[in-house]
């Protein structure tokens, strides 16, 4: 059995969930309002401020997407209450950031600043020169578009130059010794 999909989904207040007959599921909340499709051989049923999730068969893929459906939900639950931030950090000489309106302005080395406007449902913000925060309701939107900022300039292993998360651990090599 799946332990992911195992595990109840908590339903917290405020929150409202419809499944309509093709597994489409709509979550509402206080931040906004999100919709998935679930696959058809997971089963949703809502009681008593929990969601739990049944699977038709132990076949591989209803197996695979047991868990995958649970994940997906919950998401949407903390998406639509709390939220979803990445936090970015530039380093490097020169390297900045600022927020011009909605669209995030980086001089990352280049001989021109990149541009790069906040896509519909997502906020960015710059609360200093070198620290970019990405805000949303829908997870995979934020994971994506701050891949998508960092894919401007990944940091490079010897000087540890470029945009990395927050907490991203950068593996330095020791360059070149010389020849003896």
């Amino acid at each position: 059995m799946s332990r992911i999909g195992l595990r109840p989904v908590e339903l917290p207040a405020g929150v409202e969930i419809k499944v309509d007959d093709n597994n489409m599921v709509t979550v509402k909340g206080p931040n906004g309002e999100l919709s998935q499709q679930l696959s058809k051989d997971i089963k949703v049923e809502i009681n008593e401020g929990q969601i739990t999730f049944a699977r038709s068969s132990e076949d591989r893929q209803h197996r695979s997407q047991h868990g995958l459906a649970r994940t997906l939900v919950n998401n949407m639950v903390e998406g639509v209450t709390k939220g979803f931030e990445k936090k970015l950090l530039l380093q490097g000489v020169g390297y900045k950031v600022e927020k011009q309106g909605k669209t995030l302005v980086m001089s990352l080395g280049y001989s021109h600043p990149v541009k790069m406007d906040d896509p519909e449902g997502i906020t960015t913000e710059a609360p200093d020169a070198t620290t970019i925060l990405v805000k949303g309701i829908d997870k995979s939107q934020v994971g994506n578009y701050a891949a998508n900022i960092r894919a401007w300039r990944e940091p490079e292993p010897y000087k540890g130059k470029g945009i990395r998360y927050e907490n991203e651990v950068i593996r330095r090599k020791e360059g070149k010794t010389g020849a003896k």
